[in-house]
């Protein structure tokens, strides 16, 4: 098909009036030529991409898969203008990274000023998503590189494993389950609980597993970081469900005891999700190598 933005755009705002007249005046054309260029869209499908009714217009089905992709299209476009405005002050690259809740609030944080010291040309847009949205912003090329935990549809990705996430039980040393060594997460509903913000990937997954168990969590608040988290339950708050990395950087200082949950989900294997790793940008490799060696050089204690 042989179509330009005027094209797409003109469709998107067509669908989204569910009005020709008034997608026309938006885009400023006449409306004989809006018409033409709709007609000349479906002419070259083969198929009818809306149904015309007395009171305006609505997409068929092929109508809503063409207005699925425009969309796409118009915001890679918009992307593309955008990182080649940053391109002219100098910019040598622009990563877009979805992550899920822990990459973003605990080891990122610790591994991204390192990569931008080394690479200041480079800026790196990094957004939390839940874990199946991860997979499809890198499909669909919203994202360069996702980072998911668990077991995730990586819809085909490439999938790189770089670290295990091993999600502990965090109480204060004064609550009546401190000396516990082992636990089963169905034991602990009962407590008054700590959380992430509800968006967060963790919550999120949280709220599936205790969904299943007939339960909820008894949330007395939540948060938007682990280590406000774990100052909390450090004051005798409740207790959360933290990952191991953040509760033991957090142990000591905040007087936690951290006890080892017995349900097999709470080890959750790390990948890096790509469409095409070979196909990749050189600081975007470069992002993945320093994840890589960040574990391969940490002590297993503090890897999860």
């Amino acid at each position: 098909m042989n179509f330009d933005l005027t094209d797409l755009r003109l469709f998107v705002l067509t669908a989204d009036e569910s009005n020709l007249t008034r997608a026309a005046a938006r885009q400023h054309l006449s409306l004989a030529a809006a018409s033409a260029r709709i007609k000349s869209l479906e002419a070259q499908a083969g198929l009818p991409l809306l149904y015309r009714e007395a009171r305006g217009v609505r997409l068929t089905p092929p109508g809503e898969a063409f207005l699925h992709h425009a969309r796409g299209v118009l915001r890679q476009a918009d992307q593309l203008r955008a990182d080649l405005q940053e391109y002219g002050g100098g910019l040598r690259g622009h990563l877009r990274v979805f992550a899920n809740t822990t990459a973003v609030s605990d080891f990122l944080p610790e591994i991204l000023p390192g990569f931008l010291s080394a690479n200041p040309k480079v800026n790196v847009d990094l957004q939390e998503k839940p874990n199946a949205e991860i997979a499809r912003g890198v499909l669909d090329g919203r994202a360069d590189i996702g980072i998911v935990a668990g077991q995730v549809d990586t819809l085909g990705l490439q999938a790189i494993h770089f670290s295990t996430d091993r999600l502990m039980l965090v109480t204060s040393r004064q609550h009546r389950l401190a000396r516990r060594k082992r636990i089963a997460f169905v034991e602990i509903l009962n407590e008054d609980a700590v959380g992430m913000h509800q968006s967060s990937t963790l919550q999120t997954f949280l709220a599936r597993i205790t969904e299943s168990l007939g339960k909820p969590l008894k949330l007395r608040i939540q948060l938007s970081s682990f280590d406000a988290m774990c100052r909390m339950i450090g004051s005798g708050v409740g207790v959360g469900i933290v990952p191991e990395s953040a509760a033991r950087r957090n142990r000591d200082p905040m007087n936690l005891s951290l006890i080892e949950l017995t349900d097999a989900w709470s080890v959750r294997e790390r990948y890096i999700l790509v469409r095409n790793q070979a196909a990749l940008p050189t600081y975007a490799q470069a992002l993945i190598d320093t994840l890589r060696t960040h574990y391969e050089n940490t002590p297993a204690a503090a890897k999860a």
